[in-house]
C-alpha cells in the first residue's frame, strides 16, 4: 500500500509525543493523546496470538487512562529510574477517512542509578487512530 508521506511523518511524529509524554513528562500528557472514547488495551503475545481478548490492562476511555496516571503517581512506590521508549519500523497499515490502523515494534530500556540499563520490555503496537482538527 502506498501512503502519503506527510501521513507517514504526522503518525511518526504521534508515536514520537507518546514516548517523550511516557520518559520524560509530564506523564499527565500522556491521556491527552488518546480521543475522549478510546480503548487502550495491553495484551500479552501470547493471548494475542490465541485469538484471545484477555488484556492485562484495560482502559476505556481518556478519563480511565488519567485514572491510571493518578495511580502510578501516588500509589506506586519504586526507586528513581529513566525510561527510554523506542519505536520503530512503523507502519500503516490502512486508513480510511481520518481513521488509521498502524503497526509498530517497540522497546523500552530502563536506567537504574549505578547499574547498567536494560531491556525492560519489548513488543508490538497494533493501533486504530483518529486524526483530530
Amino acid at each position: 500500500m502506498r501512503v502519503d508521506p506527510h501521513l507517514q511523518l504526522e503518525l511518526e511524529d504521534l508515536y514520537a509525543r507518546y514516548a517523550e509524554a511516557l520518559d520524560d513528562g509530564p506523564l499527565e500528557d500522556w491521556p491527552e493523546l488518546f480521543t475522549e472514547e478510546c480503548l487502550y488495551l495491553i495484551i500479552p503475545r501470547d493471548n494475542h496470538e490465541l485469538g484471545l481478548p484477555v488484556a492485562i490492562m484495560r482502559c476505556e476511555s481518556r478519563d480511565m487512562l488519567r485514572d491510571r496516571v493518578t495511580a502510578v503517581r501516588e500509589t506506586m512506590m519504586f526507586e528513581p529510574r529513566y525510561l527510554r521508549h523506542h519505536v520503530t519500523n512503523l507502519r500503516v497499515l490502512g486508513h480510511e477517512g481520518d481513521v488509521l490502523t498502524a503497526a509498530a515494534n517497540f522497546s523500552v530500556i530502563e536506567v537504574l542509578p549505578d547499574e547498567l540499563p536494560r531491556i525492560l520490555i519489548v513488543g508490538r503496537y497494533l493501533d486504530t487512530s483518529q486524526r483530530a482538527e
